[in-house]
């Protein structure tokens, strides 16, 4: 646990190496994890460096990389498992320092020689398709086509015959349809097949031609035109739409849709299409509509006149030979696509993996240094047990890529002041969760209280108090124990499931906390549980016939106040049947909230001091912490010691102290009473010997001389006199607003120690606001304004440095004048006394969301289970349902999530706040496995 509070020890050293060796070298401490670099050439930008044309290489090779990933998902080839990383990287270094060096080389060669081949044989297929595609359009074309003139010529006669005849002068005008009208599959016109009379008499009118008489007619001159093809269906009423306006109605559209998909060469989806046919007569006409079809993308196909029947049919069945040998030539083109993407698949992982490994050499190469010709020089931070295996690791590694006769490579340490250290923390998969959970907030200062290793204690435990319930919190254990046995490492799960798995043990903590919680509130999905007998009984319990209003006595086999009066474990049952349940968990739970939250602040406080006394900052130590101490402990541990010595004390005794009592009745002796009893003259009188009906002098006493201030003999002060307990919110509050008084005291001696504790905190406040910045000032004249406070700290102990301690405390403001500092210890002042209040009232969150868990269960259970199951099996059927259902969508996931994050709040604001900067660089040492990690993820 040491490792895990304060940061690793770090170290900063000078790698000076052979150029000819630095791959090597590099290989063998990316395994290790145990150095990160700092870039030694900030002024050059990512192209000037040394090693950019390797890069550059890399960079192509993962672009190849991604190419055959692509490929091989348009066939649905899941790629080769990767398999374990540290396996991968132990096949890596097997092989020797020339066939690392040649690595990119080979790779270079194997890869593109592959991609040729994909990118020849995607050409081949995108141009097959886009034939193929020609011919089934064609086809379907011809068929549309022939469909039309053989299915509707005989009715369009007919239709154009009967309009001839008619003597009606509008029957037979050439009147164009409006777009989207006879939206059919098969092609049919309604006012473009008439005859020539018919046309004639569409343009001229029924009585115009009838005037002309019997004169000739042409029929190639009245013959209508017409533009055939396909066009996406998407692009269907668009396409109709812009025919209609363009030609002002003058032309006639037809579309039938084609039922075969048909395969897009460019992005290999299928696509779904639609033949159409125009007629219309116009040359004007016809170049427009030829300026839509290629705006449109729609492929426009030239027929032969339909009344040739027989070239119609040669024409089809020359096309179907085509496009039969297409299909042939392209389906042997996919099958030749899909085994190199097979072949692919199984070494596109590996490959790029390899790929990173190198490209991360080459970029960590990118930020030495090359002083002198052939050597190449890097600084970096190492962790400082670590170092003597570096060194090995380095020899050997330069042992096995020279020659003998090149300068060995040499890993010292940097003379300081050194940069600030990163921080580094060794986690496992238990503490890596609470890790993250932490540097999410802010990464700790070198060497600073790291906040994770309380947080895996105290946040399982806080989110347990407001969740508590023993069913509830069973089903949130058993879901951590499901995460933690179904994990398998190395396998990703999609960003939501590794999140969960990541979190596996914190959340089984989290269950099992709130199942010791359950037990402590003793709720069971919301109902008590008598697992240890209760020690009241209601009047007739055993029949069931209790009736409202009643109330329960204690067991007459056991006396009240002993050790079997109270129940084993937890609270009694009872009390969940009681009509006072509410108003006795409300003061239970709000009593117990304020308790652990003041404990978890006071703990962070002390942190506080713990920092100070490790750096050896004595301003911090005296000035900070001790004035935080006392302020904390005069107002709100107090309230804690109030709070627990109420609770630990014999009420039942004090208040029986203060009762008179018949020294011939029933309860003279009672065992309640823990002093000697002392009977009077009169025979009535208190326990211990005061006489309630005679005084001193032998009178009568008067009513009013019968107070509880006078029966009991505490001499406490206030009105009870110690014999009867007080309101402690009315103890704490006059602390502050009638110093010196308390009505109900306590303890003897209260009143007296509430005005010290309070003038101590008083005290407190200007100490903390003004000794600090008071000192620093003084420290930096006396040095002339030299370097501040960062050496004016005189140490807790001569332990001589370790000169990292810069950026600690009082070293926060070295440069900065005395107003500047006065400024800033103003609002950490502010800050942590009105935190203080704020944050003891924020930690009530803990009795609300956990009053609000069992009332929503109580809900629950009463409205859709007890008014269900009387009525008949059916109702109880969905009664059980509905419990089900909203217990798992509210209580089990919605609940869960509102106490994570309330939790998650106490921790980041309440208790890290006290000691934690947050402020610190995180290690992220040269290490192959976090990158392969990373770019698997």
């Amino acid at each position: 646990m040491t490792k895990w509070f304060r940061s690793a020890s770090m170290e900063y050293c000078s790698l000076i190496l052979n150029e000819d060796a630095a791959h090597s070298v590099l290989s063998s401490l990316g395994n290790k994890s145990i150095i990160s670099f700092t870039d030694l050439n900030p002024e050059l930008t990512p192209f000037q460096r040394r090693y950019v044309s390797y890069v550059k290489r890399c960079d192509e090779l993962e672009r190849k990389l991604r190419f055959f990933g692509g490929e091989c998902d348009k066939f649905k080839l899941s790629v080769s498992d990767r398999g374990d990383i540290s396996e991968f990287l132990s096949a890596s270094n097997s092989g020797d320092a020339a066939s690392s060096a040649s690595l990119l080389e080979t790779l270079e060669v194997e890869l593109e020689s592959y991609e040729d081949q994909l990118k020849e044989l995607n050409s081949y297929s995108e141009k097959l398709t886009a034939e193929y595609n020609e011919k089934v359009e064609l086809q379907e074309v011809l068929l549309k086509s022939q469909e039309f003139f053989n299915r509707d010529m005989p009715r369009l006669a007919s239709s154009g015959s009967s309009s001839y005849g008619s003597n009606d002068p509008e029957v037979g005008e050439g009147e164009m349809g409006s777009p989207g009208n006879n939206q059919g599959k098969g092609l049919s016109m309604s006012s473009a097949g008439r005859g020539t009379e018919s046309l004639l008499a569409g343009e001229l009118g029924a009585s115009a031609l009838r005037s002309i008489g019997a004169a000739p007619i042409d029929p190639d001159r009245m013959r209508f035109s017409s533009v055939t093809g396909v066009v996406a269906s998407s692009e269907k009423m668009r396409f109709e739409r812009m025919i209609f306006r363009a030609t002002r109605g003058n032309c006639y559209v037809r579309f039938a849709e084609i039922e075969k998909m048909i395969i897009d060469p460019e992005t290999s989806e299928p696509v779904q299409k639609h033949v159409f046919i125009i007629f219309f007569k116009s040359k004007s006409i016809e170049v427009k509509l030829k300026k839509i079809c290629d705006a449109f993308q729609a492929h426009r196909y030239s027929l032969p006149d339909m009344d040739d029947r027989a070239q119609i049919e040669r024409m089809l069945n020359d096309n179907s030979q085509e496009l039969s040998d297409s299909h042939i030539v392209l389906s042997k083109n996919s099958d030749t696509r899909f085994r190199l993407c097979q072949m692919l698949s199984t070494h596109v992982e590996r490959w790029t993996w390899t790929v990173l490994k190198e490209k991360s050499i080459y970029h960590s190469l990118n930020m030495f240094k090359s002083d002198v010709s052939g050597m190449l020089r890097a600084e970096g931070w190492i962790i400082s047990t670590e170092l003597d295996a570096a060194r090995s690791s380095i020899n050997k590694s330069h042992t096995n890529s020279s020659d003998g006769t090149s300068m060995p490579s040499l890993l010292e340490q940097v003379a300081k002041p050194w940069p600030t250290p990163p921080t580094h923390f060794h986690t496992n998969d238990f503490t890596g969760a609470y890790q993250d959970f932490v540097d999410t907030y802010g990464v700790p200062r070198y060497q600073e209280a790291n906040p994770a290793l309380f947080t895996a204690a105290t946040f399982p435990f806080l989110f347990g108090v407001m969740y508590g319930d023993i069913g509830h919190g069973t089903c949130l254990f058993l879901s951590g124990l499901f995460l933690v046995y179904s994990y398998k490492p190395g396998v990703s799960n999609g960003e939501m499931l590794d999140g969960l798995y990541g979190g596996r043990y914190m959340i089984t903590m989290m269950g099992a906390f709130a199942i010791y919680a359950g037990f402590v509130y003793n709720d069971f999905f919301s109902l008590g549980l008598d697992l240890f007998s209760s020690r009241w009984f209601y009047p007739n319990q055993a029949t069931l016939t209790t009736e409202s209003g009643e109330e329960a006595d204690i067991d007459p086999n056991i006396l009240f106040g002993s050790a079997e009066s109270v129940y084993p474990f937890g609270l009694d049952p009872a009390w969940h049947v009681s009509q006072n349940e509410l108003l006795f968990f409300n003061s239970f739970k709000m009593k117990l909230s304020v308790i652990l939250g003041i404990t978890q602040m006071f703990m962070g406080t002390c942190l506080k001091g713990a920092n100070a006394i490790y750096f050896n900052q004595s301003l911090d130590f005296f000035f900070e912490f001790l004035p935080m101490v006392v302020f904390s402990s005069s107002l709100f541990v107090y309230m804690i010691f109030l709070i627990m010595y109420k609770w630990t004390t014999n009420w039942n005794s004090r208040m029986l102290s203060a009762t008179c009592l018949d020294v011939d009745g029933d309860s003279w002796e009672s065992p309640d009473y823990e002093g000697d009893w002392v009977e009077c003259d009169s025979g009535y009188c208190t326990p211990w010997g005061w006489d309630c009906k005679v005084d001193d002098d032998g009178e009568d006493r008067k009513s009013s001389d019968l107070t509880t201030l006078n029966k009991c003999p505490l001499d406490y002060g206030g009105s009870g006199d110690g014999c009867q307990p007080g309101a402690l919110i009315t103890t704490l509050i006059n602390i502050a607003l009638q110093p010196g008084q308390v009505d109900d005291p306590l303890f003897a001696g209260q009143a007296g120690l509430q005005t010290f504790l309070l003038l101590a905190a008083f005290v407190s406040v200007p100490i903390l606001l003004f000794a600090k910045p008071y000192f620093m000032s003084r420290g930096s004249a006396n040095k002339g304004g030299g370097r501040g406070s960062e050496n004016s700290d005189t140490p807790l102990h001569d332990e001589g440095g370790d000169g990292n301690g810069d950026g600690h405390g009082g070293g926060d403001h070295g440069d900065e004048s005395f107003g500047e500092i006065l400024i800033h210890q103003a609002i950490e002042t502010i800050e942590f006394v009105l935190g203080m209040v704020s944050n003891t009232a924020s930690y009530l969150r803990l009795w609300a969301l956990s009053l609000a868990h069992s009332k929503l269960a109580g809900v629950f259970w009463e409205k859709a289970m007890l008014s269900t199951i009387e009525m008949n099996f059916f109702a109880a059927f969905i009664g059980y349902a509905v419990f089900a259902a909203v217990t798992c969508a509210v209580l089990l996931m919605m609940d869960v999530l509102e106490c994570f994050l309330h939790a998650l709040r106490l921790h980041w604001v309440e208790f890290q706040n006290k000691f934690y900067k947050a402020d610190g660089v995180k290690f992220l040492p040269f290490s192959f496995a976090m990158i392969l990690k990373s770019a698997s993820d």
